[in-house]
């Protein structure tokens, strides 16, 4: 009985500093965010040769520090394990399919599966951390870490209000979130380097150039085209990832257990 107490009186009193990290992780996310829209800044894609690259790296990379070390306490070995390979997912097919002619970009999947399982806070940390690792050989997607920071919080926050309880449910809630991350990534996308990202979404902002839209609105049709499209198909994909771990594995999630993410399935 008092050990029990003293576990309990330890977490109760670790609760408000991991609050307080999660706040300002948060904050650093969107200030950063903020910033580069507002500055517009181009030398941030030439590597992090650049000032303005370095200290957008490491602003966004102490932020996911934060989310993950507010976190940590609450998830279990298995999520450590699977972050790595969550990150190498998202590089992968993100390369891959940056350089084909199919304009959506399937560089999320690790990190709306760590969303599933983990939450949002972790799903948030993994965004961040996949794109950073992405920007060491791709820097023109170092300006994107606040919107795979939100791919992941917004994973979470479908996987607590029951996204994943019924499969059909999932793509729905990816269709939600890729109008949400679409405007978000829209501003960055054309101000810091027009928009040209990718083959098959580039030719999408060149097609509606062509048609006599302005840079930001040609930008923003497009994603608001491609990401609606890609994260359905990124969370129905992470659902079925997570239908397939077994159950033992889902359920030493606290996350999984504590808001009934599977649904009944979550307690086998």
């Amino acid at each position: 009985m008092s050990s029990n107490l003293t576990i309990d009186d330890a977490r109760a009193g670790g609760t408000l500093p991991r609050r307080l990290m999660a706040v300002a992780g948060t904050l650093l996310l969107v200030g950063t965010y903020i910033t580069l829209v507002i500055t517009q800044p181009t030398a941030l894609v030439e590597g992090l040769g650049q000032g303005v690259a370095l200290a957008t790296f490491v602003a966004y990379l102490a932020a996911a520090i934060l989310l993950l070390a507010a976190v940590l306490p609450e998830v279990p070995v298995a999520t450590l394990t699977l972050i790595p390979v969550a990150l190498a997912l998202n590089v992968i097919l993100g390369q891959f399919v940056g350089s084909v002619m199919v304009p959506l970009y399937l560089d999320s999947i690790g990190t709306v599966l760590i969303g599933f399982l983990a939450g949002r806070r972790a799903g948030a940390a993994t965004g961040v951390l996949g794109t950073l690792i992405w920007s060491l050989f791709a820097p023109t997607v170092l300006p994107f870490a606040a919107g795979a920071a939100l791919v992941g919080f917004l994973a979470g926050t479908a996987a607590r209000f029951g996204a994943l309880r019924r499969i059909y449910l999932a793509p729905v809630a990816g269709l939600l979130s890729g109008v949400i991350v679409g405007v978000i990534s829209a501003p960055v996308a054309a101000f810091v380097y027009g928009g040209t990202s990718g083959v098959g979404t580039g030719a999408l902002v060149a097609t509606f150039r062509a048609m006599g839209e302005s840079l930001f609105s040609a930008v923003t049709k497009q994603a608001l085209i491609s990401d609606p499209g890609d994260k359905a198909v990124v969370f129905l994909i992470a659902a079925l990832l997570v239908y397939a771990l077994p159950g033992r594995l889902t359920s030493s999630f606290d996350f999984v257990r504590r808001y009934r993410v599977l649904g009944r399935r979550s307690g086998n």
